[in-house]
């Protein structure tokens, strides 16, 4: 899994980003080749408009999840069970197609010794989410960032999700839903323990 998540480029800060009229610019070429007319009143803003918005679809590009995951609690009286944040909402966009994908995470860890945040698990999600991705890609790295980060026991990822690039275009099969899971640790090497994560998801 390591070597999945380290081959995959985690941020393009170290190459040279268009400048904001360069990318722009892309925009109009993009609604000429649509077949519309980027001058026309509707669409004179549509690439300032697009340019904001992808700053913000993929802002995870420029956020550093060793970063988020850096403050851990050592404080928990003992406790050395799982913990698992289930339903964490997610926007990402498919890497073939760049159109959205729509799911939710549920993620757990056995902690050893030291917990996260609540909020470090949903925000880590967030981060990965908002990068150009496929599914399996973003399972593994949200597992592997917690996993070299905290070094708990083990984590279990799982993402429900659809794409849109199912839905929309090709075989255009709506509602069809993807999932993918990731264990390491303990997770991986007692199949008792991947069972009662799948039923903590699945319970309500």
């Amino acid at each position: 899994m390591d070597a999945i998540v380290k081959n995959f480029p985690q941020t393009n800060r170290d190459s040279e980003r268009p400048s904001q009229k360069e990318a722009e610019d892309a925009v109009r070429v993009l609604l000429r080749w649509a077949g519309d007319d980027p001058s026309r009143e509707g669409l004179i803003d549509t690439p300032t408009r697009v340019a904001k918005a992808y700053r913000e679809l993929f802002a995870g590009y420029d956020m550093d999840p060793e970063e988020v995951l850096g403050r851990t609690f050592e404080e928990v009286a003992g406790y050395d069970d799982m913990v698992l944040v289930r339903d964490i909402p997610f926007f990402s966009h498919c890497e073939h197609h760049m159109v959205p994908i729509i799911g939710k995470a549920h993620v757990a860890y056995i902690p050893d010794g030291r917990v996260l945040g609540l909020s470090k698990i949903a925000r880590v999600v967030e981060i990965y989410a908002r990068r150009l991705q496929t599914q399996e890609t973003m399972t593994a790295q949200i597992a592997s960032a917690i996993d070299e980060t905290l070094r708990p026991r083990g984590v279990a990822v799982m993402i429900e999700a659809e794409h849109m690039c199912m839905a929309m275009r090709g075989v255009q099969k709506q509602g069809s839903t993807t999932l993918t899971t990731t264990f390491t640790g303990s997770f991986k090497a007692e199949p008792a323990e991947q069972a009662r994560f799948m039923t903590m998801v699945r319970s309500r």
